[in-house]
This record gives C-alpha cells, sequence and structure tokens, in this order.
C-alpha cells in the first residue's frame, strides 16, 4: 500500500519549525509494510492543501495529514479533506465534552474559537487525544484514506501510536523488518564495491548505504508476508554482509559510537580518562551524554594553551619546544600524563588546529590523537583538508571515538 505525508504549516516553510512529524510517520510506516513515496509540505492556505491532496491521492491510496486541526482560522486541514471527499462537517458531542472537561480540570474558561475542534467530518472515524484538545481522525472514500493528526510531534505520536497504528493495521500488506549497520574506517563508494556481490541482482532484501559524517550506514531490509520471513531473511543477508567488512561494522543495531564505547568500557571493566586541546571538551561531553558514563570515565582535561598543557596537565616543556604544541610526541605525552593523574586503563588525547585557521607549515583540520592502552602507545594523525571548524571538531570526536573501540576490541593495527 502506498502512502503520502503531508505537513500542513507556514512555519514549515519559514523554516521556524522542523519537520520532525514527517521523519517519524515514515519509519513507522515502513516498519508496519506500507511504501511512503511522497513528502510534501505546504502552507496554510485552502487552495494549496487541496492541490497537494490531489497530487497525493493520484499515486498513493493513503495520505497522512500533521498539522491544521487547531482552533484558529487558518487551521484549516480537516475542512479541506472534508471538501475534497465530498462530505460535510459535524459537532461530535463526545470531543465537544472532552474539551469542555480539559478547560474545567486546569480551572480554564474554553473560548468560543476552541469548539472549532470539535467538529469533524462526517463518516470519520475520530483518535482520542490524550495529550491535547485537537482529535485526529481518519476518512476513507472511494479506496481513499486520510488521516489527519495535529501538528505538535508529542500529540502526533501518540495518536499514531493509540489509534491510527491500529487503524492502518487492516491495511498492510506485508510485514517488514530492517537493521542498521554502522562502519568506520570505510567510505561509502568503497564499502558499495565490496558488498557489490551482495548487492547486485537483490530485490529482497534490499540493501542501502549511506554516508554521515566520518561514517557509514547500512539498511538491510525485507518486506514478507510474515513478521518471521522477514527478520530471517535480513539476519542471513546480515551473516554474509559480516564476512566481508566484519572488520569495520561496529553497531549492527544503528548505535552511535559513543554509546558503543561506554558500554564495552563498561563490559570489559575499563576506565577512561581524556586531555583535549582543539575539541574543547566536546568529546567528554560525547561520552558524558551516554547513560551510565560516570561508570567508566573518570575524567577529562581542557588545555587549550602551550602552558596550561605544562602547568595543569604536566606535559614537559622540552617536549613542546622541540616538537611543537601539535605534534604526535605531545600528544602521546598529554595522554600519559592524563593516565597517570587518573589511575585510568586507557587515555585518549587530542591537539590539533580545528580552524579556520592554522599556524605555518600546519593546515586547519590537522590534528594528532594520542592514546595509551596497557603497554600500548602511539598516535593517530588526522587531516580533513576541511576549513570548517565545527565539522572538524565534531570529525575529531569521532576518531578519538574510534580509536578506543579499536583498541579495546583489538583491532587496531
Amino acid at each position: 500500500m502506498r502512502v503520502s505525508i503531508i505537513a500542513v504549516g507556514t512555519e514549515l516553510l519559514f523554516g521556524q519549525t522542523v519537520n520532525t512529524n514527517a521523519a517519524y510517520l515514515s519509519e513507522q510506516l515502513n516498519l508496519m509494510g506500507f511504501d511512503v513515496m511522497y513528502h510534501f509540505v505546504v502552507g496554510d492556505n485552502p487552495k494549496r492543501l487541496k492541490e497537494k491532496l490531489i497530487d497525493a491521492f493520484q499515486d498513493t491510496n493513503i495520505a497522512l495529514l500533521t498539522g491544521g486541526l487547531g482552533p484558529t482560522q487558518d487551521d484549516i486541514t480537516k475542512e479541506v479533506v472534508a471538501e475534497y471527499m465530498g462530505t460535510d462537517m459535524y459537532l461530535n458531542e463526545d470531543v465537544r465534552y472532552d474539551l469542555v472537561d480539559f478547560f474545567n480540570k486546569r480551572g480554564k474558561e474554553m473560548t468560543e474559537n476552541n469548539l472549532k475542534q470539535a467538529y469533524l467530518p462526517v463518516g470519520s472515524t475520530p483518535f482520542y487525544n490524550a495529550t491535547g484538545t485537537a482529535p485526529g481522525f481518519a476518512l476513507e472514500k472511494n479506496g481513499k484514506i486520510a488521516i489527519c493528526f495535529p501538528g505538535p510531534p508529542v500529540e502526533m505520536r501518540w495518536l499514531f501510536e493509540n489509534g491510527a497504528r491500529q487503524y492502518l493495521e487492516d491495511y498492510v500488506d506485508k510485514k517488514m523488518y530492517y537493521r542498521v549497520i554502522r562502519t568506520i574506517g570505510i567510505g561509502e563508494s568503497d564499502l558499495e564495491t565490496l558488498l557489490l556481490p551482495v548487492i547486485d541482482g537483490q530485490t529482497d532484501p534490499t540493501i542501502a548505504t549511506y554516508a554521515k559524517e566520518g561514517e557509514c550506514a547500512l539498511r538491510v531490509a525485507s518486506q514478507r508476508h510474515s513478521i518471521n520471513e522477514a527478520k530471517a531473511a535480513v539476519l542471513e543477508t546480515l551473516k554474509e554482509i559480516d564476512d566481508i567488512i566484519g572488520k569495520y561494522i561496529y553497531s549492527y543495531d544503528d548505535k552511535d559510537l559513543n554509546d558503543v564505547v561506554v558500554n564495552l568500557l563498561k563490559e570489559k571493566n575499563l576506565k577512561l580518562s581524556a586531555a583535549e586541546s582543539c575539541t574543547g571538551g566536546m568529546f567528554a561531553s560525547s561520552v558524558t551524554d551516554i547513560p551510565g558514563a560516570s561508570e567508566v570515565f573518570i575524567l577529562s582535561y581542557v588545555t587549550y594553551t602551550a602552558n596550561s598543557k605544562i602547568k595543569n596537565l604536566g606535559v614537559r616543556a622540552s617536549n613542546i619546544e622541540k616538537n611543537g604544541v601539535v605534534s604526535p610526541e605531545v600528544a602521546i605525552d598529554m595522554a600519559l600524563c592524563a593516565r597517570e593523574k587518573s589511575g585510568s586503563d586507557i587515555s585518549i588525547s587530542i591537539t590539533g588546529y580545528a580552524g579556520p585557521e592554522a599556524d605555518t607549515g600546519y593546515s586547519a583540520g590537522e590534528a594528532y590523537i594520542g592514546y595509551v592502552y596497557g603497554g600500548i602507545q602511539g598516535y593517530l594523525k588526522v587531516n580533513t583538508s576541511r576549513n570548517l571548524r565545527e565539522w572538524n571538531r565534531k570529525y575529531f570526536v569521532l576518531m578519538m571515538l574510534k580509536t578506543i573501540y579499536l583498541l579495546i576490541t583489538d583491532k587496531m593495527e
């Protein structure tokens, strides 16, 4: 069954609001086995919304609409849908009662325009909204189905999970199962080239590659008559993929690298410390984003100047004078000092130039990552060749996480 998603709201076109509803609905619908064919965004304009409904129903059977169900004059979605489907509006007494009760419980007077939310298209199936005042609904005519949700993501998601999902189950042709593999250390083109024996001629499961900042993801999906059939097909393909690119895979469940690293450290009962310069604490922030990081992460020094590296961290002044503050020797010294001060099992450091400018002889995006783990110590040179400060700093953090992952999984070459 083919589906369109129409997001209604001028604020979306102005960029004032990010359309997270479409991403959520697409993911959920694909998991259910629907084929999402189009995303439309339209302002609060009845004529243009009706045109998008016409476009959507030319090639799809179901249109999901978000936004435009509120009490104000520019909330026009259900009126346009009713007009398109050739039906009138009526006052739903159950919704009217819920509205009055909603305001009474909060000690507020319900203004007259709120009653607008209690009017629904004749013949529609209402979806009660426990998170707000505007109900959702489904309306079917001549094999075409329009399902409408309020725009606020919390309300939309609640209505989908507690009304629309069950309604849509009757229209599912197949069940979908998918897994997302995350890789690091290989580019998208190389990844696809290695996997051509698996990808070529593949109709189900399907394999798609996605480039991300500093890493690549693979989505393996199957649509079958039952979820067990789809799952079995995906798992068989995952085995083939693992045989070819297993050394680059760090997650089979779409987990971020910081999540994977923190949980691996927990499993191995390892303590981590860090010394940061050009990342300015971003690495520590990335690690502590993960719940339970306090079990493994001891400390991170942010030593942004040469003097602070010497005074606060304990880096040898002679090392900096001889090799320069951005050098392999200083990166290793930083990691050694952080481990000594913290007593950690593994220590990671970075010194470099995030950009947009760098000292003579260096380029923006150049950095050295130092590491110490047991009797192993060394460094990784990173050069993004990009004059983009924010991108470089994020990439540096990713490479620090990658280094830790390779060390504690014995994949460091």
